[in-house]
């Protein structure tokens, strides 16, 4: 039986994905092999030795140990695209928050409380301070072409926008679904200079974050409506709120509002709703427990954040899954170790990302724990397990 740990409530429609015959989940499960989780943090969480794999229903995984869980011989998984329609839905909402000032024309609208029959004569005399342009005809700049960034660019042409897309990161899936009519923007500068509407898709990291600063927005177009619904750190606060005071940014609409922002009427600030939609979260808990499924019974790796992507058709009764570091020799010496126990390998697979790799062998016979110990015990191997295929 494996146990699960649910580390924030995990949709009932996830969980059902789970065979009560061979998994229980819980919030106080002990001893995990497995923890899901959605926004905790868990940067201070001490994980048992149990502990095999976390996956994350959403996207983001900055909330996570990445590196030291790597070490642990934890894999991480996120859920990519599983959330994606609905912060596609929120932008395109973001984009015409920022042109027709539809927040503040809303909260003008509560003021006229108490006027009666006066309400309809006041509100047409008074729309004219909430005046704002349309979407069709202006250029967006997109960064980030992925499950959202593309699907977004792909929908703004149908609104009669012409869109710039930047990521030097795209799939070549990605790119197959990909509009022909947009245009390929081969470094931000020409998003910034081109841009009348810019909008953030891409993940927080050491090199992305502040994409959005004084230096940045000094290259865009005077008026520039800037949306983000991807991460807060994209953005350098100080900065957006100095150049929204200026007018050099005309609306900054975003999922993070910070003490800077809130003051200011030309900020739009949401609570992080992008993809707070009962469909995404059942979306997210559903991929999230396919994904533990498959690693903890059958070794499979995908969309994991901290490990190489690897899945091989079983072809023997027993599968050897080593995490290690990639470090060259490492498969010679799983190999010799089971040569050294009299074993035979049917089929092999390694992958490798950066500094970690991933090693699959099938065997006609289980290893005894003592081979297992060995290999654990080598200072290359995070870790080593077997599962009875």
């Amino acid at each position: 039986m494996f146990e699960i740990k649910l580390v924030n409530n995990i949709s009932p429609i996830g969980l059902a994905e789970f065979d009560s015959a061979k998994y229980h989940y819980a919030a106080d499960a002990e001893n995990a092999d497995a923890y899901m989780v959605r926004s905790a943090v868990l940067h201070d969480e001490v994980f048992p030795a149990s502990l095999l794999a976390i996956a994350r229903a959403g996207a983001g995984v900055n909330n996570i140990p990445l590196d030291r869980c790597a070490e642990e011989g934890i894999v991480v998984f996120n859920t990519p695209g599983a959330n994606a329609n609905a912060v596609k839905e929120l932008t395109l909402c973001g984009l015409l928050l920022a042109s027709r000032k539809i927040a503040a024309g809303n909260k003008w609208v509560d003021t006229l409380k108490g006027l009666g029959d006066g309400i309809a004569k006041a509100a047409e005399k008074g729309k004219s301070q909430f005046v704002g342009p349309e979407l069709k005809g202006k250029v967006l700049g997109v960064i980030g072409l992925g499950a959202i960034g593309g699907p977004l660019a792909n929908l703004a042409t149908h609104l009669g926008m012409e869109v710039y897309g930047y990521d030097p990161y795209m799939s070549v899936d990605a790119a197959w679904n990909i509009n022909k009519t947009i245009h390929h923007a081969t470094d931000l500068k020409t998003i910034y200079e081109n841009a009348d509407y810019i909008t953030l898709h891409i993940p927080a990291t050491k090199d992305t974050a502040n994409t959005i600063c004084a230096e940045t927005i000094a290259q865009m177009k005077d008026g520039v409506r800037i949306v983000n619904f991807a991460r807060g750190e994209l953005v350098n606060a100080a900065d957006m709120a100095e150049a929204l005071k200026s007018g050099k940014v005309a609306a900054y609409v975003s999922d993070f509002p910070t003490e800077e922002l809130l003051p200011l009427d030309n900020f739009v600030g949401l609570p992080h709703l992008g993809a707070s939609t009962p469909e995404s979260e059942d979306n997210c808990a559903m991929m999230a427990a396919k994904e533990l499924m498959d690693y903890l019974e059958y070794g499979t790796i995908r969309n994991s954040v901290n490990f190489p992507a690897l899945r091989l058709a079983p072809s023997a009764p027993y599968r050897l899954c080593a995490l290690h570091k990639n470090v060259q020799g490492m498969v010679s010496t799983l190999s010799t170790a089971m040569a050294e126990a009299g074993i035979n390998i049917e089929t092999m697979a390694n992958a490798s990302r950066k500094d970690v790799a991933y090693t699959v062998m099938d065997l006609n016979v289980m290893p005894g724990q003592d081979v297992i110990d060995k290999l654990n015990a080598m200072d290359a191997v995070f870790r080593a397990r077997v599962i009875a295929l």
